[in-house]
Order: C-alpha cells, then sequence, then structure tokens
C-alpha cells in the first residue's frame, strides 16, 4: 500500500484481491481518505474497480464532513477564547487543512491540537471551562503527569458537541531528551490567511514539529499516515520555498531538532522513495553512518512505519513495537519517572483488568 500513496500509477495493474490488502491496509492506517485524493487527484479513479472505488468514495465524504467540522470548531474555539491576548496556533491536520496544504487533502483526524504561550495556559484553560470544555482525565496521578512533565494539559472535550481539543505549551515535553526550543517556533509562527487571530507553524517548523511528534512517539498507530503527512508537506514547500531542504536543515540545528529530522528524510527515502538533496544526503550520511544501534533502529521503524494490518506485519513486529514504546517513554522523561510511571501504568492495568473480570463473575 505505501508505494501506490507515492506511484498511484500501479493502480491500474491491481488484481481484485490486491486491492482487498490496499483497502484494509489503508484504513487501519487512516489513510483511506488520502488515497482517493491521490488517485482523484491522477485521475486514475476510472482505472479502480466499482466495489474498491465505493471504498474510497465513503471514505472522501467523511473526510468532507470532518473538515466542514474543523472550521466550525475553530470558531468556537476563537469565540471562546476572544478576550485571551496570545498567539493561537493550530498544529498537525488541522493546520494542513485550514492552510490548504496538500497534506490536509484527505486527511482525518479525531482531535484538534492548538499551540499557546505557556503563561496563558491558565487563563486559556478557564476560558475553555466556561465555555463547555472539559477535561478528559479525572486521575490525580493523570493530572500531575500532564501538567509537571509533559508539553500540554490534559485533553479537552466539549460536553455538547463531543470534539476533543489538546493545548500545547510547547513542542517536546519539559522532560524530553531532546527539547526543541518552542519559543522561537512559536515567535516565527504565521498568520493564518481569513482568520485575524489564528495562526501556524512557518514550513520549516511544520515539518520539524511533524517529525519530532512521529519520532519522540511511543505508539505507531498512525505512523505511516504521519509519514505521509511528511512527504507530502516536503514536496509541497520544496515548490514554494527556495533551498527548502538546506533552510529546514538549519532550522532544526536553530532549535534542537536536527536528529528527529534526520530520522524523517532516513525513513522517508526507504519507505516512501523520497528524493533528497546532497546536503541533506550528506547530513544522513554524517548522522546516521557508524553509528552501531542504527541498523537495529532501521529493523524497528520500518516494521512500526507499515500499516498496523497483519497482511503487512511479521513475526518481529509486535517486538518492534514493544521496543519503541520503551524508547519513546525513555526519551520523554529520565530513567527515575520512566520507571515510576510504567510501573504505576501496569499496575492500573492489572487492577482494571481484575475489575472487570471480577464484575463479569458477578453477571455470570
Amino acid at each position: 500500500m505505501p508505494a501506490l500513496l507515492v506511484a498511484p500509477a500501479l493502480a491500474g495493474s491491481l488484481s481484485l484481491r490486491q486491492w482487498e490488502t490496499v483497502i484494509v491496509q489503508a484504513r487501519k492506517s487512516r489513510l483511506l481518505g488520502r488515497l482517493h485524493h491521490i488517485i482523484e487527484r491522477h485521475g486514475l479513479s476510472g482505472q479502480v474497480p466499482d466495489r474498491v472505488w465505493d471504498h474510497l468514495v465513503s471514505a472522501d465524504r467523511l473526510v468532507v464532513e470532518q473538515h466542514r467540522s474543523l472550521s466550525h470548531e475553530i470558531r468556537q474555539i476563537l469565540e471562546a477564547l476572544k478576550t485571551v491576548q496570545a498567539r493561537i496556533v493550530v498544529l498537525k491536520g488541522g493546520a494542513y487543512v485550514l492552510r490548504g496544504l496538500d497534506a490536509g487533502c484527505g486527511r482525518t483526524f479525531s482531535d484538534i491540537d492548538i499551540l499557546v504561550p505557556r503563561e496563558k495556559l491558565g487563563e486559556v484553560e478557564a476560558r475553555l471551562m466556561l465555555n463547555g470544555w472539559v477535561s478528559q482525565h479525572r486521575d490525580a496521578y493523570d493530572q500531575r503527569y500532564y501538567r509537571k512533565w509533559m508539553h500540554e494539559i490534559p485533553p479537552m472535550s466539549h460536553i455538547r458537541r463531543g470534539t476533543t481539543l489538546d493545548i500545547h505549551h510547547a513542542l517536546t515535553p519539559l522532560t524530553s531528551r531532546i527539547r526543541a526550543d518552542s519559543d522561537a517556533m512559536l515567535a516565527a509562527a504565521e498568520p493564518l490567511a481569513n482568520h485575524d487571530r489564528l495562526m501556524v507553524l512557518s514550513p520549516q517548523d511544520m515539518v520539524l514539529h511533524s517529525a519530532t511528534h512521529l519520532f519522540l512517539e511511543s505508539e505507531f498507530h498512525s505512523g505511516l499516515r504521519d509519514l505521509v503527512d511528511l512527504h507530502a508537506l516536503i514536496t509541497e514547500f520544496r515548490h514554494c520555498v527556495p533551498d527548502f531542504d538546506q533552510s529546514v536543515l538549519s532550522r532544526a540545528r536553530e532549535v534542537g531538532l536536527e536528529r528527529p529530522l534526520v530520522l524523517a528524510f532516513n525513513y522517508l527515502i526507504r519507505i516512501l522513495s523520497l528524493d533528497v538533496s546532497a546536503s541533506i544526503a550528506s547530513e544522513l550520511e554524517h548522522v546516521l553512518k557508524g553509528k552501531p544501534y542504527q541498523a537495529l533502529l532501521d529493523g524497528l521503524f520500518v516494521r512500526a512505519l507499515s500499516p498496523q494490518h497483519e497482511s503487512a506485519m511479521d513475526a518481529f513486529t509486535p517486538a518492534s513495537l514493544f521496543l519503541l514504546y520503551i524508547r519513546g517513554h525513555w526519551l520523554r522523561m529520565p530513567m527515575h519517572l520512566l520507571v515510576a510511571h510504567l510501573g504505576y501504568k501496569a499496575i492500573m492495568k492489572l487492577t482494571k483488568k481484575a475489575d472487570n473480570d471480577g464484575n463479569e463473575e458477578t453477571v455470570r
């Protein structure tokens, strides 16, 4: 399926059995709407069997509805925050859609992410609560975990509309081993056309945030989709930003995100066949060559960034995902916090399972 996303001409050569595999992999990867967009943009819908096209059209209708809901929800958020004097930056999928980027075409998302200055966080949260938003996490440990160590407060949901909002005050966790200069990235944010108070990250910072979000991650349900986002962003920005590869590499050094950017380019080449400039190729050679753990990391990420469906998994995939789960947490917090956090989560999971088992016994 990944090959079809970057070489849609393959659509005409697929059998029905192969299309069946493509559809289930794309749905599992949250890329069904994106696949519809790519095939339609290249004028290849006539090469897709009718029963397959029905799945893609259905996915596109969901995308259209989500994008319409996004516009409405953004208006509600801005109304709630109208008295807050601060930059409000939309992140990730919402930003791609609102800015009209190709990465937003066919893109679905389960929540809206915004970035605000940390000193305005309390005011932002209070205004949202007065307008019907409530925290999704009531557990005291989870509240402390987010507020003391993370780069965002606990997710909020609206009591009537049910939409989810993630409010960031930084772009990497406060305890992370890889720390972004979030203040510099917030300061460089650009106004969004047709929105007098809403902003998005600069092209370079948008790519860096996407790469950092992916390669600090501990779970990869949407890993391939996030890699496809990066492919679309880089491809588009190369056409409108002079010498984009060099500028994003320079920016990565300025804000402390060179490592995630290098990893992003490495797997964009391996998985989605992205062409890179000489400057990026040289940086990959310098950073990755000769590192004893890189071959292991490649084996882990190639599996994690494949569709998380049995048709694309092998015997080593579960172990790869587990090791990357540990890696993601290790990157986000020091060892003493990591041990305590994972221990607490394991105990809570066992407790919840025991409670559920007990309830089942009562029912019987």
